[in-house]
């Protein structure tokens, strides 16, 4: 029997704090995405680490169903995670994977594997032996990020490597970019050259891979900010994730108009006055210099807010700025409420999002603390449910 005054946690979880999605925001920056596109290049959309705090599930369903035809994941779980949703895209995993029970998990839940090295190979193929199953794989080549796979130079022996093995299949070869959001685009355009070179040298040696247009293996090389700006960089696919999340990789690349995907927001949980001289949170960082209206709001650096911020940030009451003063804390921080009139418990505070005309990025939080955007989304911790909103 459930008593009366049980409520569900999942409701109660949003009680304190949660993380909004806009899935509309989403879908709206996939067809953006794709107008840059030609129509012979997909798009795949990097859902790793949870779809970069966003929640995997929800963003893949409704990036797929925007028109998105890959989805990239970093990890075997993370795309056994979706096979188990029911999603039946063509799901790539970029990170590598060496142990006999990550290839079979692989192959069980048809998933599609990078391999990046000699060694992963020989691997690949002795665990694959004593199967009949045709295993589709993606090369990855350096190609100057010196990260994951042979050199370039070894592209021609890499492939003869893979084509030797019964049961592995050659789907895409690829590499990634350093500096794609760079102004200067030198090393850019060096790693083009070089992924240009190694895929004339394997048609020039193995003709046989690149004979049949209809079977031969795609490319791919564009991030977010290739696909930006670099149309002669999209080949046969695209993988994007920052920017199909709503956020530039750098200021000079929005020539589309992305909408951010993801809202914080809390709610006060006490309301109280101090008087002038009075010490805030741990430590006394903050020292009131006249009488305060101050609020607690039920969130902390174990949901995500980075401690740094502390006496740095501001949040949104509504649709006013007011700062965060005392050190945030594991669960709560406070802020100076004294230019708002009548701020009672329960109401919302937007940490980032919009309200009103104002609104705050993860791109503000990532200048204060000197990191990337990336870092800001993929900290919100999994105590913040995640609510999908139109």
């Amino acid at each position: 029997m459930t008593l009366s005054w049980q409520q569900p946690i999942a409701t109660m979880r949003c009680d304190r704090a949660w993380v909004e999605i806009s899935l509309g925001s989403l879908a709206h920056n996939i067809h953006q995405l794709q107008s840059l596109l030609s129509a012979k290049t997909h798009l795949m959309a990097v859902v790793k680490a949870d779809a970069y705090g966003h929640g995997a599930v929800t963003v893949a369903e409704t990036v797929l169903q925007a028109g998105a035809s890959w989805l990239g994941v970093a990890t075997v779980p993370e795309g056994i995670e979706l096979r188990e949703a029911g999603i039946s895209a063509p799901i790539l995993i970029l990170g590598a994977t060496h142990t006999p029970e990550q290839i079979k998990a692989i192959a069980h839940w048809q998933l599609q594997p990078t391999v990046c090295s000699f060694k992963q190979a020989l691997v690949f193929a002795e665990t694959l032996k004593t199967t009949n199953q045709l295993l589709p794989v993606h090369l990855k080549l350096d190609t100057g990020m010196s990260r994951l796979g042979p050199s370039w130079q070894q592209a021609v022996e890499f492939v003869q490597l893979i084509q030797g093995v019964p049961n592995l299949k050659i789907a895409s070869i690829y590499s990634h970019l350093a500096t794609a959001e760079s102004i200067d685009q030198t090393i850019l355009r060096q790693q083009q050259q070089n992924f240009e070179q190694a895929i004339t040298q394997i048609k020039r040696s193995n003709l046989q891979l690149f004979q049949h247009k209809q079977i031969q293996p795609a490319l791919h090389l564009a991030n977010s900010a290739a696909t930006l700006t670099a149309p002669d960089l999209h080949y046969d696919m695209v993988r994007v994730g920052l920017a199909m999340y709503g956020l530039y990789p750098a200021v000079h690349l929005a020539v589309i108009d992305l909408k951010p995907v993801m809202q914080v927001k809390a709610r006060i949980t006490q309301v109280k006055k101090i008087p002038a001289g009075t010490g805030v949170s741990y430590g006394h960082k903050f020292v009131s210099d006249r009488a305060m209206q101050i609020a607690v709001v039920g969130i902390g650096y174990a949901d995500g807010v980075p401690r740094n911020l502390s006496n740095q940030m501001t949040v949104l009451v509504r649709g006013q700025q007011v700062p965060q003063i005392g050190a945030i804390t594991m669960d709560q921080l406070m802020l100076d409420v004294s230019a708002i009139a009548d701020v009672h418990e329960g109401e919302v505070v937007t940490l980032l999002g919009e309200d009103g005309s104002q609104k705050i990025s993860a791109d503000d939080w990532a200048k204060q603390l000197n990191t990337i955007s990336w870092e800001i989304l993929c900290s919100f911790k999994h105590r913040l449910p995640r609510v999908a909103v139109p």
